[in-house]
């Protein structure tokens, strides 16, 4: 890459950061991606459901989002890494294994990254004093190994959940414990007691590990009729309702 498209791209990086509210033109046919430990590469597709042409820019991170394209080191590589796509025209990226060893007994969370920058307006037309931004869309992709235990629908179902003490005994939190070797995916989460609902944000849940979500407003102790309520994300993008009485873990 010539030294003044790397420079380009780690600005327009920069600046997809702090952008918000504002919306992309190239999207991605997904919301998550995941690789079987048993394909060598998988595809996925990108448009341009713009008006202009873009230049993208596609990588892997390993969880770090403030990290650079240029700076990561992971087992996949992406082609192409970068393309001009034109208005409501479609490109599709190859996500390739390096065959580098990974985790057999669970799954292992990247993060696909898809950089939009769009064209430079000219001098002297309209659009030139409009502030052009650069977007940035990050989705999960998990590698999956070959013969992992049980299925990943459903793992959301063996979470464990307990209401626990925050830190200095200032509110309560649940405590989400994973025992399964897939990520479980939550786009929303809440305790509901006495029939009032208790916002406890949203998140994942590593294999084999533990994740606390603060619970928003709750200042009383819980009895055996507190339930959490959830919604889990499956492998297709999709919401699933799901629940678990808190009681139930004391019998």
């Amino acid at each position: 890459m010539k030294r003044s498209w790397k420079h380009l791209l780690i600005a327009a990086l920069g600046l997809s950061l702090m952008i918000g509210d504002a919306q992309a033109s190239v999207v991605i046919a997904g919301t998550r991606v995941i690789f079987p430990g048993q394909d060598r590469e998988v595809t996925l597709k990108v448009s341009n459901n713009g008006s202009a042409p873009a230049l993208v820019q596609a990588w892997l991170d390993d969880g770090n989002q403030n990290s650079s394209p240029d700076t990561m080191e992971v087992p996949f590589t992406v082609s192409p890494a970068m393309f001009r796509l034109d208005p409501s025209k479609g490109q599709a990226l190859r996500i390739i294994s390096t065959g580098a060893s990974l985790a057999h007994d669970k799954e292992t969370l990247y993060w696909l990254n898809v950089l939009e920058i769009p064209p430079k307006a000219k001098a002297l037309s309209t659009e030139a004093n409009k502030l052009q931004l650069a977007f940035r869309t990050r989705i999960k992709f998990m590698y999956r190994p070959d013969n992992l235990q049980g299925r990943s629908d459903d793992s959301p179902g063996q979470v464990r959940w307990e209401v626990i003490r925050m830190e200095k005994g200032v509110g309560y939190a649940l405590k989400a414990t994973n025992p399964t070797p897939y990520f479980v995916n939550l786009g929303q989460i809440s305790l509901v007691l006495k029939d009032k609902g208790y916002d406890a944000g949203a998140g994942f849940i590593a294999p084999g590990e533990t994740t606390i979500f603060p619970i928003v407003g709750l200042t009383q102790s819980i009895d055996n009729s507190a339930e959490v309520k959830y919604l889990s994300i499956n492998d297709f993008g999709g919401g699933v309702k799901g629940e678990y009485v808190i009681g139930s873990a004391r019998k």
